[in-house]
């Protein structure tokens, strides 16, 4: 009897993975041999042009970086960037779904309006607010009418990644504005009424109630929010001709990655380095993240 069992478990285990196969060889193909290969190359002096070589460097790759002024620039850039969007777009999500969960009429009009950046690729919206941002632009435009003073968006160190900043708040705050409409209308109303029976007003109601309950959702906004923002990528590369200017104020740690690997001979393996690094940075904040909330959910 054991052994027809074991054999049968076999059989179906046997089943089970080659159903999984298809899965696990994209797994293996897309995502594990990328990573494992990256690893290589970051120990390693890469030379792809003409003879393929591969020198070993030992850890030189991630030690060279300290020295580099650049990469702490772009390290600056992204981390300012990231304390600044995710806290922003977060906001903006959570008030937009609020305001849409509260019953306003034309709530599925407003709700397509809010929802059109995100089906807009990047690119798109890039260039967008590339032509709003530009010295004769729309924004300035707005900016003379009503007597403001005027301002080089994409030419000036100062507010050219604030520029940046901008635009991705806006673009990316309805994509997780559906994800907490859904969690608000998950919201039983009797706690609502109770609340409005003990004289809650509306305010009150939002802080003690609406927020306290969304904290998981909060939680997983702010993951992803960290995970989107240590990769930007495309609209920095787009604004500045992939330069990360001007005087590198845009340029971030995925861009510095792309301009080694692709732009400059014999540095595949130092980006492939930073990779390694950024990998490290993006799971050590996602993972206090995860601690900081789960300690938020025990009081």
């Amino acid at each position: 009897m054991k052994s027809k069992s074991s054999k049968k478990m076999l059989r179906e285990t046997g089943q089970g993975y080659l159903f999984m196969s298809p899965a696990l060889f994209v797994l293996l193909l897309f995502i594990i041999g990328p990573i494992i290969y990256a690893i290589f190359l970051s120990f390693h002096k890469v030379q792809l042009l003409g003879t393929t070589s591969f020198q070993f460097v030992g850890l030189d790759n991630f030690t060279h970086i300290l020295d580099d002024h650049r990469a702490k620039i772009a390290l600056w850039n992204t981390v300012k960037y990231v304390l600044i969007v995710v806290p922003c777009q977060t906001i903006l999500a959570l008030v937009l779904a609020a305001s849409l969960n509260a019953g306003l009429k034309g709530e599925k009009f407003f709700r397509i309006i809010y929802f059109l950046p995100t089906l807009t690729s990047s690119a798109v919206l890039t260039l967008i607010f590339m032509w709003m941002y530009n010295q004769n632009g729309l924004i300035n435009k707005v900016f003379e009418f009503i007597g403001l003073p005027t301002y080089n968006w994409l030419s000036d160190p100062a507010i050219a990644l604030n520029s940046i900043m901008g635009m991705n708040i806006w673009s990316t705050a309805p994509f997780y504005m559906v994800i907490y409409l859904a969690a608000l209308q998950n919201i039983p109303d009797s706690v609502y009424e109770a609340a409005e029976l003990d004289g809650a007003n509306a305010i009150q109601k939002f802080l003690y109630i609406t927020v306290p309950q969304l904290r998981p959702v909060t939680s997983f906004v702010v993951i992803m929010g960290l995970i989107g923002t240590f990769q930007l990528f495309d609209q920095s590369y787009i604004f500045s001709a992939g330069s990360g200017g001007p005087n590198n104020s845009t340029l971030t740690v995925v861009l510095l990655i792309y301009q080694y690997a692709f732009k400059n001979l014999g540095t595949m393996g130092y980006a492939a380095a930073l990779a390694f690094i950024l990998a490290i940075i993006i799971l050590i904040a996602t993972l206090i993240q995860r601690n900081f909330s789960k300690e938020e959910s025990l009081y």
